[in-house]
């Protein structure tokens, strides 16, 4: 070659046209044909920007090809690169040109071809060659200038990755440190939570702003990047927005997301086919307890360390759990006739059990939902007979065989408390409950209101009953805490003695005209007050009609 060291500043096209005119002959030989491969391959290529993260998209059995060049004056030229694979494994390599050292010796001309062969064939060789799906990082040192050439290769299917070259490793990393053991430690493991711990990341405790720890959770397998997990959420079918679980700016969710927000940890659900993938970020704080998970199921754990004024991460080794067996319910006996209250804390006994051993073909059971949301479940002999929401009072009339075994099974279906009543009695049996109306809604007339009175109306049944009335006076603030927390099967007997206004007795044989009225006088003109109506079967036991907020006129 007779050409100086300033090639390496050449434009590529140029470079390339120069290398081939002065090295390159007919390919007389297997080396000849190699290097001019190798320069061909330098001529096709883009050149890679140092110090910026690049993603390249990559098809199938196609390979992609980029170059960069160590700059001449340095005695030492460090670099690093750095290659995520977002999907599947992909294979990559760097390859390094180099000049050779001095000019061609004068002398006969076949020797100086030989020689040329000889220096062309080991001017090209490869560095570092990968396979996997790992985020891997080769970290090399130049003593000259070259000219280096990565090639990107994916065998499977299309895909896309993200590379990283710099050429000053002095001033900062823009992926995060992971500490010198950077595995997840489970030490603790409950029916519905799983706890986690891992050792700070020295990015954290030297630049606490901007750093923080990310969590992922899902069902299927671990994540070597974060970027490999937001492609296998994107290619369940949902769109999910770039670096999801980083930005605690508002956005809009798709349908099947879930954000929550509380105590500054940020935790994103995404409903997805192979179950539920959560990412939650909580700072800088290096342990933290996964809840409302489901008993008996394996989760994966992968913990990602993100600096979030560049999006870049690292992962640490991640884990997996399986969450303790749901306990046997305490299982309770049913007997004939008696009413026994079930109360069901939603964050910690989701599920109870009933048992009744059927003396009668013909079964009656009633539940009368007090307070939250419950299902039902009830098997006969092992087998599904019933399965519903509970809504108000809900009667079951099931006809079986003599000694048949009833399960009833009822789960909360809300993380607050909920309560039920539960009645099983023969067929025949005299109902405890009262004959209920189509509906248990109380109506005000608004017409009818004025400063100092509220006319309401409810509606009754074929059966003379007892019907009582009570009047609360409330706040603007009150009025959702007083209709949510009503216990529908508490009595009057909660109420204070002052809130009562009347009790009376009606029925009508004609349910179009079992409807009664009354109008509540000697209230305050401008103030709202919650009005409540109870009805009373053969038993005594009350059945609450839906609460009623009317606020009198300010003026009149």
């Amino acid at each position: 070659l007779k050409m100086s060291w300033l090639w390496l500043y050449l434009p590529l096209h140029l470079l390339m046209a120069t290398c081939l005119c002065h090295s390159i002959k007919a390919p007389t030989t297997s080396s000849q044909q190699s290097f001019k491969s190798n320069l061909f391959n330098f001529y096709h290529s883009l050149l890679l920007a140092d110090g910026k993260e690049t993603t390249i998209h990559l098809l199938k059995d196609i390979p992609k090809r980029y170059y960069f060049v160590l700059e001449e004056g340095r005695a030492l030229a460090p670099f690093s690169i750095t290659v995520t694979p977002c999907d599947v494994p992909i294979e990559w390599s760097i390859l390094v040109y180099k000049p050779p050292p001095g000019k061609a010796a004068p002398g006969d001309h076949d020797t100086q071809e030989v020689s040329k062969s000889h220096k062309a064939s080991s001017m090209v060789s490869t560095l570092f060659n990968y396979k996997g799906n790992s985020v891997e990082t080769y970290m090399g040192m130049s003593s000259h200038s070259a000219l280096y050439l990565l090639e990107f290769l994916s065998t499977e299917r299309d895909t896309h990755i993200t590379v990283y070259l710099t050429t000053d490793t002095t001033s900062g990393h823009l992926y995060p440190e992971l500490p010198g053991d950077p595995r997840i430690d489970v030490i603790g493991i409950g029916h519905t939570t799983v706890t986690l711990a891992w050792k700070h990341s020295p990015s954290v405790l030297q630049h606490s702003e901007g750093i923080q720890y990310c969590l992922l959770v899902n069902e299927k397998h671990n994540y070597k990047s974060l970027c490999a997990a937001e492609t296998a959420i994107r290619s369940s079918g949902m769109k999910l927005p770039p670096t999801v679980a980083l930005s605690l700016s508002p956005y809009l969710l798709e349908p099947q997301q879930v954000m929550i927000l509380s105590n500054s940890e940020l935790s994103i659900i995404n409903k997805v086919s192979s179950g539920e993938v959560r990412q939650v970020c909580m700072g800088t704080k290096n342990t933290y307890t996964v809840p409302n998970l489901s008993p008996s199921t394996q989760y994966y754990f992968d913990v990602f360390i993100v600096n979030l004024l560049t999006n870049a991460s690292a992962a640490y080794t991640g884990t997996f759990a399986r969450t303790l067996e749901e306990p046997e319910p305490k299982v309770t006996e049913l007997k004939d006739g008696k009413v026994i209250h079930v109360v069901l804390d939603g964050k910690k006994q989701k599920f109870y059990s009933l048992q009744y051993q059927a003396r009668h073909k013909k079964i009656h059971f009633t539940f009368q939902l007090c307070r939250g949301q419950i299902r039902v479940h009830i098997t006969r002999n092992g087998k599904t007979v019933a399965s519903e929401n509970l809504s108000g009072l809900r009667y079951f009339s099931l006809k079986g065989k003599l000694l048949d075994t009833y399960s009833v099974q009822l789960r909360s279906t809300e993380e607050s408390n909920s309560s039920v009543k539960v009645l099983a009695s023969p067929h025949f049996h005299k109902p405890l409950f009262p004959l209920l109306p189509e509906s248990l809604k109380i109506k005000s007339f608004s017409k009818l209101r004025t400063c100092r009175s509220v006319t309401i109306a409810w509606l009754g049944t074929q059966e003379e009953s007892k019907y009582c009335v009570y009047r609360k006076r409330i706040e603007e603030d009150q009025i959702w805490r007083e209709l949510q927390s009503a216990d529908r099967c508490s009595g009057p007997e909660s109420r204070h003695k002052s809130e009562k206004v009347l009790c009376k007795y009606f029925y009508d044989l004609n349910l179009q005209r079992a409807v009664t009225t009354e109008t509540i006088k000697g209230l305050e003109a401008g103030t709202l007050y919650l009005f409540d109506v109870y009805l009373f079967g053969p038993s005594g036991i009350p059945v609450r009609y839906h609460s009623k907020v009317v606020k009198t006129r300010k003026k009149c």
